[in-house]
Parts: C-alpha cells; structure tokens; sequence
C-alpha cells in the first residue's frame, strides 16, 4: 500500500497538468538565458550607480497620470516610459533586449503556464515593495487590472477581454485564467506590458482624471520636483527594493533624472549644444551631417554614436484615413502614393542618406519584399489571395525608382491612370470624379521637418492637378487630432520588431478603428486584416509564424494605407563624454536605461 501510495504521489508529480514554476518565458523557443544568469548581456554590471543625467523632449505635460485618456499626450515622461526605463512604475516581468520576445522576472519572481497557454501563474518576489515600504501583493496585481478596465485607456482597458479569472492563490501568487479570445501572446502581453499599481495608494474614484501628485510606484526612482510644461526632476529611491535582481542589474545607475521639455526641436538642440541636455537622439540625416561643427563637439566634449540593430526597417509615411470617403477606394490610395519623388527628396533633402521603405519588416526574414509567396503562405491567405496585387504575390513589387527630377512623367502617368481607375480624371488641370468634384486634401504635420516632406508631396501632387493643402499645428492640437482622428492625412511612423502581435489589433484592426485615442490612423476595419493578425497570434513554430507575418504584409502593401517614405538602418546619439554606455549592443540597439554618469566612477 505505501508503494502505491508513493507511487502514485510521483506520477501526480509528474502530471503534464502540474507547471513548473520558470524564470522567463519566451513567445517562440525557449529563452536563452539560464535560470542562475546574473544580468542581461548588454549591460555593464561593474558600473557604479552614481551622479546624474538630463534629457530632454519636445512638447508639454500637464499630468503625471498616463493611464486615462485625458492625458495620453501630456504625461510627464518618465513615469511609465519603457524609452527611459519605467522610473515610477513596474510589470510583473521584464523584456530582454537581446531576444525577439523572451521575459525575465521582475515583480514576478517565477512564472507558470501550461502548453496551450490557457493560464498564467504569477509568483510575485516577497522582497518586492512600494516606494512607502508596503509590500507588492496579489490584491495589488488584481486591482490593476480591474482599475484599468473599468477607468485605464486603450490598450490597457482592453487587457482583461481575453481573462475569465483572475484570482489569488496564497500569500504571493496571482493567476490569470484565459478564455477564447486570447491568443498565445496574450500572457506575455499580461506579463511584459502592463503596469502594476498600488491598491493602497489610489482612489478609483479620481483614477480617471488628470494629477500632479507625486505617484507611488515599485520602480527604482520617486518624483523629486515637478515644474509643468518645463521640467520633471527623478530621484534614486535608496530602498529599491530590486536593485540586484538579474533583470536589473546595471540598469537605473543614476541618482538624478531631470527631464527638460522644450517647444521645438530645435531649441532643444541648442540647449544640448550648451550641455543643458546630456544626450540627443538624432533622426535628421541632413542634421546629422551638418549641425554638428560646434566647439563641444570640436574639442571631444561631444561624441556622435552610431549603433546599427539587428531590426526590420518600420513604416514611416504619410497615412491616408480611409476614414474620410475621398479615400476609400484602394487605388485612389495607390496612384497617391506614386506621386511621392522620393529620388528627389532624398538627393536634396536627406544627403542620400536614405533607403526607401517597401515593406512593413524589410530587413528582416519577416518581409515580403523579394520573395515569392510559397504554399505555406497561400495557405495562410486562403480567399483572400485574391485581394493580393499580383507583383506583392509573387515577389517582384517594388515602388517605381523616379529621374530625381521632382517631375518624372513616366510615374505620374502611371499614377494618373491609377487615379482614372479610381474614378477621377483631369479636367481643366485638376484631378476630378465624374460629378466634378476636385480631389483635394489636408496633410496635418507637427513639425518642420514633416512640413518640408509635405511641401515635396504637395508639388508634384500639383503636377497631376491634385491639390494637397499643409496645416502645421501645434503639440496640444496635434495630439488632440491625432487622437479623434480629425485629419485626412497623417505622417506616422510604425516601428516594427522581429515578434509583432497584439499591437497590430491597435494598429490596424477592426476593434480599434473608432476606438479614441488608438493607433489606428488609417482607419482600418478590413475582416482579412483581422484574420490575419489572429493567425500570427496563434502560431505554435517558427516556420509557421514567419508565413504569417510574410502574408501579413502582403495584405498590408496590397492595401496602400501609407505613402511609404524611408529608413535608415542605423541609430544616431550625441552623447556628452561625460555619459558613457556598455560596449555590448543588443538586438534592438541601444537602451538609454543601461547607461551611466562617467563623473560617479
């Protein structure tokens, strides 16, 4: 009887039902760090925490709650801003740099699931505390989740759509079970992107409005001085409770962030020349070039950097709203775009400095540029195959190369009969349909930069009798519009990485259309997008995903939702010497939050 017994408490033991509980997760693989590592690879993990730095960024903030949508624009950065490390807030686990998608722990000590991911299991770490000494506990996790449903913004208000429970389980441990919505992401969606909020330090009721109190967060620094619309001074928390945590280890090494606001980026240029601001992140090839003969710069005070990570290139372009009826039909879209001299604009504009930009993953084994849809994509794209522009299909699409004289008339014939296709032919020198009306148009841009893109469009949109008008708004407006989609056209950038998911549904999906404040600028709501987007959320191998994705893109292309402009395959940072950063470049480039303060060594 005693053998049975043991027996039998070792097969229980044994179950496949019986997770056990992980270091990290990975989306596809297996992570490839061992449960003992000490740090991230790409960190400097002898670094002495000390001294200070000072960034700086253009625009305003009027509130430090970034989780509604009164101030989904105007929040101070810093405190939920993955760009500068999430100084105030924290989510249960960390992202790797170094690996397409794998988590490591942070607030959750360990993790459990099982094969098809229809739970997750959170072990939260005993040590983790609030910046006021209270511990991190289950009914902390769970509030989150529950305030952000019922008063958080989009995304965060949709995270528990795909959850059937949530429920604790002990002193330390929180499980989300999933229903049919979800997909394979969505637990490292729960994991990797949410943040943890303390229960004891928030009053639901107010949660939904705009503040300047200092919140209370686990993360590694606490607000010192707020000055709204100028700047926001951090602080190192002393008692960081995960300071030598793995996942942690030689990051957050300063003792003071300032964040210095500015209204335009030029200014905020010159305040980086005079050592006001530490570090410049460059995006202006022209800029990059040109600006850079002062005397910091002269003397070695200033280092300029290039880091080339290892990426797909993105979408950058000028986003039609399909939205508004003059571009609904698809190729409207397509002969629009054609009228674009990227030739020229990069001769004159970018010191050729730029790659034009073809696909949504180019540079990357995800695109579909330059190759044949194989079987296993067809099978992907079913009926919808049909929907796919022959030249996207089969390879061989590329955007037509112009003269670079701003004026080829051999493009925009073709982007002429393109528009004929569409319904609008030139009468009188202007572009019209057949009941007379002209096609005409508002580009809305931010910045000056974006306004001398859109005067290079305007012009030879002019030359087809298409007239393209250029409305230059400010920060508040812009983001105020943005948000209500109040705008024919748009420039936007569409970083993408070597694991899209969950964010393509806010990108380009049907649910996120009319949602307020989503990314959804082109106004998508197309039953084949949506298809496909839950189709690489619910691949198991990495043959299958990469498919997936390929196709993905083909639709996407096929349906010239964008102008695409240009990429360039490096990262561009002015550094003061006085900061320095690790040697080691991880597979997503160069993470600000690793870096260090020369003066504290």
């Amino acid at each position: 009887m005693r053998r049975l017994i043991f027996f039998m408490i070792a097969l229980l033991a044994a179950s496949p039902g019986r997770a056990e509980p992980l270091h990290a997760i990975a989306m596809n693989g297996a992570p490839d760090l061992p449960a003992d590592y000490r740090y991230f690879p790409y960190v400097n993990p002898e670094v002495k925490k000390g001294g200070s730095i000072r960034y700086g960024v253009v625009g305003t903030y009027d509130s430090l709650n970034p989780f509604n949508l009164k101030s989904i624009r105007t929040t101070a950065r810093g405190v939920w801003d993955p760009a500068f490390g999430n100084l105030i807030y924290e989510t249960l686990m960390v992202r790797s740099s170094d690996e397409p998608f794998t988590l490591y722990g942070l607030l959750a000590e360990t993790v459990e699931w099982d094969d098809d991911r229809t739970y997750i299991q959170f072990n939260l770490n005993p040590k983790a505390r609030w910046s006021d000494g209270e511990p991190v506990t289950p009914d902390d996790v769970i509030f989150s989740f529950e305030i952000l449903r019922d008063k958080g913004r989009t995304p965060f208000s949709k995270r528990l759509d795909a959850v059937s429970k949530m429920e604790k389980l002990g002193e330390h441990s929180v499980r989300f079970t999933f229903n049919g919505k979800a997909d394979r992401e969505y637990p490292l969606i729960i994991a990797s992107s949410t943040p943890i909020l303390p229960k004891h330090a928030i009053d639901p009721a107010t949660f939904d409005q705009s503040t300047l109190k200092p919140p209370i967060g686990s993360g590694p620094y606490r607000v010192k001085s707020i000055s709204p619309g100028e700047r926001i001074v951090y602080e190192r928390n002393p008692d960081y409770w995960a300071k030598d945590i793995p996942s942690k280890v030689g990051s957050d090494n300063y003792d003071r962030i300032s964040v210095e606001y500015f209204l335009q980026e030029n200014t905020l240029f010159e305040a980086f020349k005079k050592g006001v601001v530490d570090v410049y992140v460059e995006g202006s090839p022209t800029h990059w070039a040109r600006a850079y003969d002062f005397p910091a710069v002269r003397n070695g005070d200033v280092a300029r950097e290039t880091f080339r990570p290892q990426l797909p290139s993105g979408m950058l372009g000028f986003v039609f709203n399909t939205r508004r009826a003059i571009f609904a039909d698809v190729d409207v879209r397509a002969g629009l775009s054609l009228a674009f001299d990227f030739e020229w604009a990069n001769r004159n504009l970018f010191e050729n400095a730029y790659t034009r930009t073809q696909s949504y993953w180019q540079n990357s084994p995800l695109t579909a540029l330059g190759r044949p849809a194989e079987e296993r994509e067809l099978g992907i794209l079913g009926d919808f195959k049909d929907r796919i522009e022959p030249a996207i299909l089969n390879g061989t699409y590329h955007l037509p190369r112009t003269d670079a004289s701003g004026a080829d008339r051999k493009v925009l014939r073709e982007a002429v009969e393109l528009l004929k296709k569409g319904g609008y032919t030139i009468k009188n020198g202007r572009m019209s349909d057949a009941r007379g009306r002209p096609l005409t148009f508002e580009v809305m841009t931010q910045t000056s930069d974006q306004e001398k893109l859109a005067i290079t469009y305007q012009r030879t949109l002019r030359m087809i009798g298409v007239e393209m008008a250029i409305r230059t708004v400010d920060d508040s407006q812009y983001q105020a519009r943005s948000s209500s989609f109040d705008y024919d056209m748009i420039v936007k950038s569409y970083p993408s990485s070597l694991s899209p998911g969950i964010e393509q549904v806010g990108r380009w999906g049907s649910a996120s259309r009319d949602a307020p404040g989503s990314f959804n600028f082109a106004g998508t709501a197309d039953p084949a997008i949506d298809r496909l987007i839950e189709n690489i959320l619910s691949v198991r191998s990495e043959e299958d995903f990469q498919a997936s994705v390929r196709a993905y893109d083909r639709l996407l292309l096929s349906g010239h939702y964008i102008v695409p402009l240009y990429h360039i395959p490096d990262q561009w940072v002015a550094r003061w010497k006085y900061i320095g950063y690790p040697q080691k470049l991880p597979l997503y480039g160069y993470q600000l939050n690793t870096w260090w303060d020369q003066r504290a060594q």
